[in-house]
């Protein structure tokens, strides 16, 4: 088996795996053929907050948008991704942030703490 072609991807193509926008169907491409093992993807550590901060400043989750959530909650952008995914989806969203739970939780149901979490 040949070895996967190493590509550098970066947020602008990322971030059109998750949200539709033009040239989403390219950047599937890419992700397509890491899927299939044709393409090793890379990144610099930086991918993960500036995705957060792209969806933060770009895109609502129906209705609410990120910066609501962080500012009036006071949360960093990664906080308040999860926590919007999960009011999105209505479904629980688990973490082991003690502090997050008890700052947030009378106003995110879905919130909860893993040491009180019951599968």
């Amino acid at each position: 088996m040949s070895t996967p072609t190493q590509l550098v991807v970066d947020t602008s193509v990322v971030i059109k795996w998750f949200v539709p926008e033009p040239l989403s169907q390219e950047a599937r491409r890419v992700l397509l053929g890491y899927q299939s093992g044709a393409y090793r993807l890379i990144a610099p550590d930086l991918l993960v907050a500036e995705f957060g901060n792209v969806l933060w400043k770009k895109h609502r989750f129906e209705g609410l948008t990120l910066e609501e959530v962080a500012i009036t909650h006071t949360r960093t952008v990664y906080d308040s991704l999860y926590l919007a995914l999960s009011l999105r989806e209505q479904c629980p969203y688990v973490t082991a942030d003690e502090r997050l739970i008890n700052a947030v939780q009378t106003w995110f149901p879905y919130a909860l703490w893993v040491a009180s979490w019951v599968p």
